[in-house]
């Protein structure tokens, strides 16, 4: 007996390819695959055409065998198919070296890498519903934000008024009190001061008349 047939990882609406041993480090194949990620296989193919990476044209070569899969083997319209996922793996490393000082060698690796394209058909429905369902949630979301902020803002500004008045009349009441306890102290001040300088003056006029 043979092999029992291997089970399908992929929906009936996906197909994919795999292109192997690409001669491309996997961080700059990663670059021209996330170019195509989630657009529709039209845009994405006229992305690579001019795109002016060296490796981009064997990502498109990639790209259009997902699509003659997918229209081939299992009936999809070519017209519905995007993008699902274009994902990198890495490959075989060759290791080289090239000359240094003092007849050392410097090691190099060659880096290469794979990648995997899945191209899914978009359903009409799929598209439909999106769009009704993000109205449906603004529209009900919308109201009920706005009422409850107008509620907490009303008792917010109603409470705010009297604050300021209550702080204004503090203000206002503490200049007179210091004022009024100031002014008998300083009347004070000056009767004391007086009398001294009345003193200095007498003291000063019999100095003169002494040296006279």
């Amino acid at each position: 007996m043979g092999k029992p047939k291997r089970e399908r990882s992929l929906a009936n609406n996906e197909a994919k390819a795999v292109t192997r041993s690409l001669r491309v480090s996997p961080r700059k194949l990663n670059l021209v695959a996330g170019l195509i990620r989630g657009k529709k296989v039209d845009h994405a193919l006229a992305d690579l055409e001019f795109s002016r990476k060296r490796i981009a044209q064997d990502v498109r070569k990639c790209v259009m065998s997902a699509v003659a899969n997918a229209e081939n083997n299992h009936g999809l319209d070519v017209n519905e198919l995007i993008i699902a996922e274009a994902h990198v793996g890495k490959n075989l490393v060759m290791k080289r070296f090239h000359a240094r000082a003092r007849g050392r060698a410097g090691g190099i690796l060659r880096f290469f890498s794979q990648i995997t394209v899945i191209v899914r058909e978009k359903e009409e429905e799929e598209e439909s519903a999106k769009p009704a369902k993000k109205k449906a949630a603004s529209k009900g979301a919308k109201p009920e934000v706005g009422a409850k902020e107008k509620k907490a803002a009303k008792p917010a500004k109603a409470a705010a008024p009297a604050k300021d008045e209550a702080a204004k009349a503090k203000k206002s009441a503490a200049p007179t009190k210091t004022a009024k306890a100031a002014t008998p102290a300083k009347s004070e001040a000056a009767k004391e001061k007086k009398p001294v300088a009345a003193k200095k003056t007498s003291t000063a006029k019999k100095a003169t008349k002494e040296t006279e």
